[in-house]
C-alpha cells in the first residue's frame, strides 16, 4: 500500500485527512508538524501546534513525527515546506502527501506543486466538499474537536473550549449562515483542536482559560495538556469548569 507523509497541525481538517488515509489502508511513513514563526501564515495553522505531538502520541505514531520551522512569510514558507518535504522524502520515503485542504485553492495548488516536484501524489479527502455536509460528516465519523481561537463576528466566546457536536455544531452552522463566515472556518474565522478520534488510543486533555484579544477575537490560553488512556474521562477544563 502507498506510504504517506501527513501534514498535522492539531486542527480538525488535518486530523480527518490522516484518519481517512489510515482507513484507506495507507501506511504512515511520517507526520510533518510545521511551526510558523509568524501567527499570520498563509499556509499553516499556528495556535498550539505543539499539541499535534500529543495527538501523534495518541495515535501511536509519535516516532513518525518530523518537524519543520518556517518563516511564515508568504511564498517563502512554501519554499521552506518544499525543502522539509524533500528531506523527508529522501530520508524516509513516501508516495503520498496527506493534507486537510478544503476550499483554499492557494494552499492546495502549492501542495500539489510540491508533490509534483517530488513525484508523489496528494490525498486531500475533504477537498471542495460542501462545508456544512463536511462538518456533519467529520463529527458523525467520530472526530471530536473544540474551537481554540475565534477571529470573526458572530461566533460567541462561550463556544471556546466546548466540544462542537450535536446542538453546538448546528448552532455554529446556523451562525455561519447568519453572519456569512465559512461554516468550516476555511477563511481563518476560527481554529480548532482535535481531542479525540477513532484512530486515537488516548484522549487529549487540557486545562485552559478564555481570553478576549479584541472585539471579535478570542482565544483559549492553554495552561496544561496531557493524554488520558481512559477515553471516557471528562478532562477538558475551561475557566475551572469541565466542558467535555
Amino acid at each position: 500500500m502507498p506510504r504517506f507523509c501527513a501534514l498535522l497541525s492539531g486542527g480538525k481538517d488535518s486530523n480527518y485527512a490522516l484518519y481517512r488515509a489510515l482507513r484507506e489502508g495507507y501506511e504512515p511513513a511520517c507526520i510533518l508538524v510545521v511551526r510558523s514563526e509568524r501567527p499570520d501564515s498563509w499556509m499553516f495553522h499556528t495556535p498550539h501546534v505543539d499539541l499535534a505531538l500529543l495527538q501523534a502520541e495518541a495515535m501511536g505514531l509519535r516516532e513518525k513525527v518530523v518537524s519543520a520551522r518556517v518563516s511564515g512569510v508568504k511564498e517563502r514558507e512554501v519554499e521552506e515546506l518544499y525543502y522539509a518535504l524533500r528531506r523527508a522524502h529522501e530520508e524516509i520515503g513516501f508516495d503520498v502527501i496527506v493534507v486537510g485542504a478544503l476550499a483554499s485553492r492557494y494552499q492546495y495548488e502549492r501542495i500539489k506543486r510540491i508533490a509534483d516536484s517530488l513525484g508523489v501524489s496528494v490525498f486531500a479527502p475533504a477537498w471542495q466538499a460542501d462545508p456544512e455536509e463536511y462538518m456533519r460528516r467529520i463529527v458523525s465519523e467520530g472526530i471530536r474537536f473544540i474551537i481554540i481561537k475565534i477571529s470573526v463576528m458572530g461566533l460567541p466566546p462561550r463556544l471556546l473550549g466546548v466540544p462542537i457536536v450535536g446542538e453546538r455544531l448546528e448552532e455554529v452552522l446556523s451562525l455561519a449562515r447568519k453572519y456569512g463566515f465559512h461554516p468550516a472556518f476555511e477563511g481563518g474565522e476560527a481554529e480548532t483542536l482535535v481531542y479525540d478520534a477513532p484512530h486515537y488510543r488516548a484522549r487529549l486533555c487540557l486545562e485552559a482559560e478564555r481570553r478576549t484579544i479584541a472585539m471579535y477575537e478570542h482565544a483559549l490560553s492553554i495552561r496544561r495538556a496531557w493524554l488520558s488512556r481512559d477515553k471516557n474521562e471528562k478532562c477538558i477544563v475551561v475557566n475551572g469548569e469541565i466542558t467535555g
